[in-house]
């Protein structure tokens, strides 16, 4: 594939690629010992490299001076700890703790667990998208975040709208669970009004946005649902943990490859039989699934890093 903006194709393979379902997964690598392991390492890395725009967006200007990039990061990292959210979740998971599946009382946590932060990536990189606006930048005040998509993009080349969801779980079933009572929740008439209400007031101040106001109109509360939900795209993001990663050590042998397959289309049926949205024939659901060797290792990675950032 073509050179992303962030080199994700050095690290995260797109293994299917058809219009209602999309996968990823990272392999594997020698050490200088010649033992192979997983590259988590690389993706955190990556997912690093992402963190100033998804802080920031693209509202400071896409031209960064060098002078200014060190300073950049270093503020992106604080301001991402600004977030309750991201703060409890660094604190429980450098403690050597975690959320599980089931924990209903740290659900609202999750979004510290940087699912958000791998839907972003996916996006920019692997579909040609661009942030329209940053949560996180236009927090409604300090320590909170407006809530509601994890992902509002926008793909120029076609003029639809981006909304996406993201889920980071342990088991992948919940995870799909947790993605269809969020479009349950969200692809309605009064909470698609209320979202956009919100994002068009963060938005209108801005000149630096592409066609702004193309995507103000169609925002706009007296849009008709149905010609809004065909401008809309939805990709729904499950990253979850696989032993697939566990069981193997060379993506490329045909029974990984076998394994892999059987296992993300399974999900996908789990999916499509699940899924019992009133509106699902006239939503563009885009499903993503990344099996990761293991979730909890995966976020106490980017927690410890994220912080280390903090006082570069």
């Amino acid at each position: 594939m073509e050179k992303t903006i962030f080199g994700s194709e050095k690290v995260i393979i797109e293994h299917i690629s058809e219009a209602e379902l999309k996968t990823y997964f990272v392999g594997f690598d020698i050490d200088n010992n010649g033992e192979r392991y997983y590259r988590l390492e690389e993706l955190a890395t990556l997912l690093q490299a992402v963190i100033p725009e998804f802080a920031f967006g693209h509202h400071e200007g896409e031209a960064v001076g060098i002078e200014r990039i060190i300073g950049m990061i270093r503020e992106a990292a604080k301001s991402i700890y600004r977030i309750e959210e991201f703060e409890k979740t660094r604190d429980i998971y450098l403690g050597g703790g975690h959320i599980s599946d089931n924990d209903v009382e740290k659900n609202y946590l999750r979004r510290g667990e940087f699912g958000e932060l791998i839907l972003h990536l996916l996006l920019r990189d692997f579909h040609n998208t661009v942030p329209l606006l940053s949560k996180i930048y236009f927090k409604d005040s300090y320590g909170s975040v407006t809530h509601g998509f994890d992902a509002v993009h926008i793909q120029p080349q076609t003029k639809t709208l981006w909304l996406g969801e993201s889920k980071l779980y342990i088991a992948g079933r919940a995870g799909i669970n947790a993605l269809i009572a969020d479009i349950k929740n969200h692809f309605e008439r009064n909470y698609l009004n209320d979202e956009f209400t919100i994002i068009s007031k963060k938005l209108k101040p801005y000149d630096n946005i592409a066609e702004k106001d193309y995507w103000l109109k169609l925002m706009d509360q007296n849009t008709t649902l149905l010609s809004l939900l065909q401008s809309v795209s939805i990709p729904l993001l499950c990253t979850y943990s696989s032993n697939l990663f566990k069981e193997f050590d060379d993506e490329t042998r045909s029974d990984f490859m076998e394994a892999y397959e059987q296992e993300v289309r399974e999900l996908k049926r789990y999916f499509d039989a699940k899924n019992d949205h009133p509106l699902k024939t006239s939503l563009n659901i885009i499903l993503l699934l990344f099996p990761v060797r293991c979730k909890i290792e995966l976020v106490k990675r980017m927690h410890a890093k994220l912080s280390r950032l903090q006082v570069i």
